[in-house]
């Protein structure tokens, strides 16, 4: 523990701003090689090269490799060849008080005991509230994950406490599967935030202190698949559920800007804040829902229906609406009576669920059900759009069309 170089190590580690290693070249000196194949064997040193990880200089998790890998890695040390680089492991940081260091600082005090960068630490989904509700912050909703940081002007304001201005986040949505059974539909899904320590170790004290409160344990959390392949350099093999809906709402409007002359959305954008629901509550599902009807209902273009030669007005005479004249579209395009029903009733279900908290006092209570709702309904919202994009591509002036994405495969959560 006292040799010089473990000192090097130990004065790297704490000195660069994201505890890096100390690198050992190739044309290393053969007592030093020597030396850190000993602090490797006592176990007080790790190895990290390129078969590690593809940027050996941070640290990514504890090694997955033997002692008797490591050590040859660096006996293999050649000129010219790439280096590796050396780590203090928990055992050698073990008398280190991290909290003299960085106090209120929990996860830049688990990154100097010895933590990865890209070891993960879990969270209750509503840790997220704050930044969504909070016009202060940047958030962006994502399917498999969300971003935060404090926006521009709130930094500059000289109100914005200087604890919360911090870091930008990104961040995956996890689960917990202790109770979840594939084979019954209503077993509970419990959604997570998951975060690497080494970005965690970035925010403020404030913050960091925040996010602690949250923080959940166990054996059976899991990062979502997809947002586990973006971090590792993968392209996600599916969209999201939310991701599918605006992905089919600019399908629909490309066909039927095609055939009609218009676009029958007036957005196909994603508001940042649209997403998960953070609480299983009352309130949080009349808020999706009413942000659903918006961007479905509401978002038709009667000129985009007028353009389609679809009547304005109803047979008793009055003003139809954008659900009603989509039907009559349908209709007056010969489309199987059951089939229209299929279209229709989740757009119409929306439509309904939104005017019953407008009429009505409702206690915000909390309900389990709401998150298997909520991805019930996404998942009847796509099937919905999809079966108007395919009927959209039987006009012939549609017959070429391709769409820009192979979205054969999706996830429902």
């Amino acid at each position: 523990m006292d040799s010089e170089l473990m000192l090097q190590i130990f004065q790297q580690y704490f000195r660069s701003p994201d505890f890096n290693g100390l690198p050992l070249v190739g044309e290393t000196l053969d007592d030093v090689k020597t030396e850190s194949k000993k602090l490797v064997h006592d176990g007080l040193v790790q190895v990290v090269g390129d078969e590690d990880y593809l940027n050996p200089h941070i640290r990514p998790w504890q090694s997955r490799r033997s002692l008797k890998s490591q050590m040859k890695s660096i006996d293999m040390l050649k000129p010219k060849k790439p280096s590796v680089v050396l780590y203090p492991t928990p055992k050698a940081l073990k008398s280190y008080k991290g909290k003299k260091r960085y106090p209120g600082m929990p996860y830049r005090q688990e990154m100097a005991r010895g933590k990865g960068t890209l070891e993960l630490a879990y969270f209750r989904f509503d840790v997220l509230q704050q930044y969504r509700d909070d016009p202060r912050f940047d958030f962006h909703y994502g399917d498999f994950g969300a971003s935060m940081g404090i926006g521009d002007e709130a930094y500059d304001d000289g109100s914005t406490p200087e604890g919360d201005k911090t870091h930008s986040l990104h961040m995956g949505f996890a689960y917990d599967t202790s109770n979840l059974d594939p084979e019954n539909p209503d077993s509970p899904i419990v959604r997570l935030v998951a975060s690497w320590y080494g970005d965690l170790a970035d925010l403020s004290a404030t913050h960091q202190q925040r996010w602690k409160t949250y923080e959940v344990s166990g054996e059976n959390l899991q990062p979502h698949p997809a947002w586990f392949m973006g971090q590792m350099g993968q392209f996600p093999d599916a969209l999201g559920p939310f991701e599918k809906m605006f992905y089919e709402l600019d399908n629909i409007n490309q066909l039927w800007a095609n055939t009609f002359g218009l676009r029958l959305f007036k957005t196909a954008e994603r508001p940042n804040d649209f997403g998960w629901i953070l609480r299983a509550s009352q309130h949080e599902w009349d808020t999706f829902v009413h942000e659903s009807d918006k961007l479905l209902s509401d978002n038709i273009d009667h000129k985009a229906l007028n353009a389609a030669k679809v009547p304005r007005k109803g047979d008793d005479g009055k003003e139809a609406g954008t659900l009603f004249r989509l039907e009559a579209f349908f209709k007056q395009t010969n489309m199987d009576e059951d089939k229209i029903k299929e279209i229709m009733k989740p757009l119409r279900d929306i439509r309904l669920a939104r005017q019953k908290p407008a009429h009505e006092l409702r206690k915000n209570l909390t309900d389990k059900t709401f998150v298997h709702k909520q991805i019930a309904l996404i998942g009847e919202v796509n099937k919905s759009l999809h079966l108007i994009r395919l009927w959209l591509t039987i006009h012939p002036v549609n017959k070429d069309w391709k769409p820009y994405f192979n979205d054969e495969k999706s996830y429902k959560m």
